[in-house]
């Protein structure tokens, strides 16, 4: 799927390690090019700014930005809310990695109910008490009568939740925050042949992530971030399968549909 640039205001950045931040100069460039307008919200680590020379941008883009970037800073030492509106809750929990790092996890909010156009008109609710039924209230007639709830409303569509756990050593500590995710991205550096390497450089095997994700009740896991000696995906693949089956390689344009 494409998504227009002009849709990007939130960026979210793991660490400060290049291979996870240095996209950003052509993006920021782009964006300026483009003629936005719109602020841009970045969530990273505060050495960013030094990084980005926000302060002085003509020192790395040429020119004055004409849009404005809000960093906003990361806690590797805790979990936080980074983002929250009426329908989507954005949290960063801590990772194990040799510099400071963060994963994330994206979730809907609960939806309201669905109520059933025939009880609208059966019963004449007036506009001003929907909202309410639709949040559980149950219905009061004017005799008094109390129409429960469930007489009146379906079951809304589940609510869905994406976490992203970048570089890191295996590490158990990051299930509560990742807790059935209907899609879990982990890392998967190496194959478990190589754990004194991943332990060494701070990464995971496949098979570990695979652990993860099964310990945490993940729906689906994209594993990624794989090293460079393997030319091919398919031995990590296999590998993370023996314990998670719903485990899907990462590939540029791969979609799912919930």
């Amino acid at each position: 799927m494409s998504i227009p640039f002009s849709r990007i205001n939130h960026i979210f950045i793991s660490h400060l390690h290049g291979d996870h931040f240095f996209g950003l100069f052509g993006l920021l460039t782009s964006f300026n090019l483009l003629n936005r307008k719109n602020d841009l919200h970045i969530y990273s680590f505060p050495e960013l700014s030094d990084i980005l020379q926000l302060n002085n941008p003509k020192m790395i883009f040429g020119e004055s930005m004409g849009y404005k970037i809000h960093l906003h800073p990361l806690n590797a030492e805790k979990s936080e809310v980074l983002f929250e509106n009426k329908s989507t809750i954005i949290h960063s929990f801590p990772m194990r990695h040799r510099i400071p790092c963060c994963g994330f996890s994206f979730a809907e909010k609960d939806k309201p109910r669905k109520l059933r156009p025939a009880k609208i008109v059966q019963y004449d609710i007036p506009t001003y008490k929907r909202a309410g039924i639709k949040y559980g209230n149950d219905l009061e007639l004017e005799d008094g009568t109390i129409i429960p709830n469930a007489q009146l409303t379906d079951d809304p569509p589940p609510s869905k939740k994406i976490s992203i756990c970048s570089d890191t050593l295996y590490n158990k500590t990051v299930i509560p925050y990742i807790l059935n995710s209907d899609l879990l991205f982990h890392e998967a550096t190496f194959l478990h042949d190589k754990l004194s390497r991943a332990r060494e450089t701070c990464h995971t095997t496949a098979l570990q992530a695979a652990m993860v994700a099964q310990e945490s009740g993940a729906k689906k896991l994209v594993i990624g971030h794989f090293s460079v000696r393997y030319k091919d995906t398919r031995e990590l693949l296999e590998e993370a399968k023996t314990v998670f089956a719903e485990t899907y390689a990462a590939e540029d344009m791969l979609t799912f549909n919930f």
